[in-house]
């Protein structure tokens, strides 16, 4: 399994789960918009006896307010679907068993074990995988120098390094995520909001670096 069907899977997974959440997305959006601007003709009305230029000064201002307000709540309710859609994509993610979580690891182990060539690699997972990550190292000779150094704490998939060359590599499925979820968070924010602005989130990446400091 390549790479990009790794990103492939999760992405399909990830805009799934965009499209389920896209009726409540509106939903609540539109309620807040609503209430927003009810506050604000209320408030409107309750000056309806004072001078004409008083009136027109605080319907301006009142308005405006809530104008203001109601795309902050707006914003704010984007942010809160979109952490919703990615902490339900990190389950899926995360509940990938059998075969399908087994070729998933031996591909990113794959990946990360042309950073060392023939050195001496320890390798971390998550610690229900520690049978998985041993008796894919124990499958073929390249990984004779490889062995299961202990629990990363991760969704699933590796990472190694190396002392020799000190080097570790992140391929864990939650580096993929992250790489797909920044990858696509524009068009998922557009699913769920049409013309919506995208809400911040964080984001990562494959990793390759130096080991100055612990694992784990």
């Amino acid at each position: 399994m390549s790479l990009d069907t790794v990103a492939e899977d999760i992405k399909e997974e990830a805009r799934e789960d965009a499209e389920e959440i896209r009726a409540e997305g509106d939903r609540r959006a539109e309620e807040i918009t609503s209430e927003a601007e009810s506050d604000a003709e209320a408030i409107v009305s309750e000056r309806e006896d004072e001078i004409e230029r008083r009136i027109t000064q605080e319907r301006e201002r009142t308005l405006s307010s809530a104008t203001l307000e109601a795309k902050q709540k707006r914003l704010e309710a984007r942010r809160d679907v979109l952490q919703e859609v990615r902490a339900d994509a990190r389950e899926e993610v995360a509940a990938i068993d059998g075969d399908t979580r087994a070729d998933l690891t031996r591909t990113l182990l794959a990946d990360a074990a042309t950073e060392f060539g023939e050195r001496e690699v320890e390798i971390y997972g998550r610690a229900e995988d520690e049978g998985l990550i041993e008796e894919i190292v124990a499958e073929y000779d390249e990984y004779e120098n490889y062995e299961y150094a202990g629990e990363f704490d991760c969704l699933g998939g590796v990472v190694a390094e190396s002392e020799a060359s000190r080097v570790r590599v992140n391929n864990t499925f939650d580096s993929v995520f992250a790489d797909i979820w920044d990858d696509e968070l524009k068009q998922v924010s557009d699913r769920l909001f049409e013309n919506g602005e995208a809400a911040g989130t964080e984001t990562g990446t494959r990793t390759v670096e130096s080991t100055d400091g612990d694992t784990g």
